[in-house]
């Protein structure tokens, strides 16, 4: 394993812990901010969708991880910006009505009703952004110490 696939292993299981308090967050916020009062219904609701979310994304998340640098198409914050589908499915079952979103949100991010999707590893938590930040300085350099090599 090298060094960025390692950082990666450890930015997996940080985010696997991550994503269901993520998920919780981002519905009980919207669901209070709403007016609506927290009970056992919407919680269970909300605890299976934190737990489908990080099994859903984690298998991206860890097929990303543990590839090489120049062999990953996409990067962390793309499979990210998909969990808030999860929330957003839970607020909809439970009557909350889409908030008014800015033209730009609505744009870029027509299916997020709830204004949830995440737009940096800080959403879910200082763990994650502080390995998010070197998993990057650690991918620019495979990519560059990668492409020193082909020029050589």
């Amino acid at each position: 394993m090298n060094p960025l696939q390692e950082i990666g292993a450890q930015l997996a299981q940080e985010l696997e812990k991550a994503l269901p308090r993520w998920v919780e967050v981002s519905v009980r916020d919207t669901y209070e901010a709403c007016g609506g009062e927290w009970h056992e219904q919407i919680e269970d609701e909300t605890l299976n969708a934190g737990l489908k979310c990080a099994n859903d994304l984690m298998q991206e998340l860890t097929e990303l991880f543990g590839a090489d640098a120049e062999q990953q198409s996409t990067n962390p914050m793309s499979v990210l910006r998909k969990a808030a589908v999860y929330p957003t499915e839970v607020l909809l079952r439970n009557g909350i009505p889409p908030l008014q979103r800015d033209e730009y949100a609505e744009m870029t991010f027509p299916q997020d009703i709830y204004d949830l999707t995440p737009t940096a590893f800080l959403d879910f938590g200082q763990r994650c952004h502080e390995l998010g930040i070197t998993w990057g300085a650690a991918k620019a350099h495979a990519h560059f110490a990668q492409r020193r090599e082909v020029e050589s």
